[in-house]
């Protein structure tokens, strides 16, 4: 009986806690005076954060940087290293140091994860990078054979480019310019325009995809569209800005739906894989293919902006239009309303107007792009119907209330108010480091400081 009155206790103790914590996000306005607070928080949240991961996870043995780490930062597991998670600590440290005035500290870090990109992870037979490797940097198969794959071998590129920017290495210049030679190579579909995700050692690319997935799909071309964005700052090619346009317009015009979100995965063609009239067990099977991934949306809206920006298309109010359609999207469905935060993902069910939530977690890195595009489009449309800013301040509080570990630090993998257990889960591993959040504090901290 005692143990029952607990467990009553603790479960209306958990309802007082939720809506008094709703009850202060609705009280709260945010306002223009308010930005240099949430600048003030920001930075402290952001080198908190970089002292966390600096420098515990480089591997002063093998070189690169550890990627499994526990709940309480703790290095544990087995160590793999794989190009994204390598290139994307590049990338976090060299931003860090052209963000603050401790540049040596950050570049040193950064060259760490740079000589282990040359030194370990790129093909120094058949060019391209490997995509995987165990710690003392052995290359990995996936049944029996080296495979390659564009969105490795793009967020090489970039950092790479963001380390160039940072140091001034012409090596590293060099290596990015040789990556993107050997990417458009054989990656690059002459016919259809594209790259093919998946590719032999060599780069023979798997035209028709590899292992049950299609060989073209968003998360690759609007990541190509970023690492070619940034590669383009430090390097004004004429076939580079030719692929950079193309895959903004392929993304824009292509990727993107009428509704405002982007369709998933292609065949090499263009067509976009679609299970709306399968049956039920048939589309829960392959939700990973065909879904409304609200996270991407929103993130895709930020980079089709800078990749404007950066070509210098002056007045481009097609790629602004097709943008805010998608951060629209994401706010008016797959905003939670309760809780503040983004959704995972929703589904268009035939004969429905509106996506359905079908997966109402919240991964971190989702949360992170949020807040950085809602802040930017706070700026470009301040007197917008769908009060940007607000939206800003509110995933802000969300970020703080629900994804910050204040006992450990960092981010949790994902909302603690809807999966709890995030408290438990890993601080870092190959697909969790400090990229997106590195990224979204660092522009908010400067859009903040304008």
């Amino acid at each position: 009986m005692k143990e029952f009155k607990k467990i009553i206790q603790v479960i209306f103790f958990l309802i007082v806690f939720s809506v008094s914590i709703k009850s202060q996000n609705e009280m709260q306005v945010c306002t223009e005076n308010d930005r240099n607070d949430i600048r003030i928080e920001m930075e402290e949240l952001h080198k908190k954060e970089l002292e966390l991961w600096y420098p515990l996870c480089l591997d002063t043995v093998y070189g690169g940087y550890y990627s499994d780490i526990n709940y309480k930062w703790e290095l544990q597991g087995m160590q793999n290293k794989m190009i994204v998670y390598q290139a994307r600590h590049v990338w976090s440290a060299s931003n860090a140091g052209l963000l603050y005035k401790n540049k040596e500290k950050f570049w040193k870090i950064a060259k760490h994860g740079f000589k282990f990109l040359r030194d370990v992870m790129w093909d120094n037979e058949d060019g391209g990078f490997y995509d995987l490797v165990d710690r003392e940097g052995n290359v990995i198969k996936e049944n029996g054979k080296i495979i390659k794959r564009a969105y490795g071998n793009s967020f090489a590129i970039y950092g790479l480019a963001a380390y160039f920017m940072l140091s001034k290495d012409s090596s590293a210049l060099q290596l990015a310019q040789d990556a993107f030679y050997w990417l458009d190579k054989n990656s690059y579909d002459q016919q259809f325009g594209g790259y093919f995700q998946f590719m032999e050692r060599n780069g023979k690319p798997f035209e028709d995809g590899y292992m049950g997935t299609m060989p073209k799909d968003h998360n690759s071309t609007i990541h190509l569209l970023e690492c070619f964005t940034e590669l383009y700052k430090v390097w004004k090619n004429d076939l580079l800005r030719e692929r950079l346009l193309s895959l903004l317009r392929i993304i824009r015009d292509r990727i993107t739906t009428e509704k405002g979100y982007m369709n998933l995965f292609f065949t090499k063609e263009w067509k976009a894989v679609s299970f709306r009239d399968s049956t039920d067990e048939e589309r829960t099977r392959n939700y990973f293919f065909d879904h409304v991934s609200f996270g991407h949306d929103i993130e895709t809206a930020y980079l089709l902006l800078e990749a404007s920006e950066v070509l210098g298309l002056v007045d481009d109010t097609t790629t602004l239009k097709i943008a805010k359609k998608m951060v629209d999207h994401t706010i008016l469905y797959g905003w939670d309303s309760e809780n503040d935060g983004i959704f995972d993902g929703g589904y268009y069910f035939n004969l429905t107007e509106k996506p359905v939530i079908v997966k109402n977690t919240k991964e971190w890195w989702a949360q992170a792009e949020a807040m950085n595009t809602m802040l930017i489009f706070s700026k470009l449309f301040p007197s917008d119907e769908m009060n940007y800013y607000q939206k800003f301040c509110e995933q802000w509080n969300y970020i703080k209330s629900y994804l910050i570990d204040y006992e450990y630090g960092g981010w949790y993998w994902g909302g603690i108010d809807i999966v709890p257990n995030n408290k438990f889960l890993p601080k870092g591993s190959i697909w969790k480091v400090n990229y997106h959040t590195s990224r979204s504090l660092s522009n908010s901290i400067l859009n903040l400081s304008k």
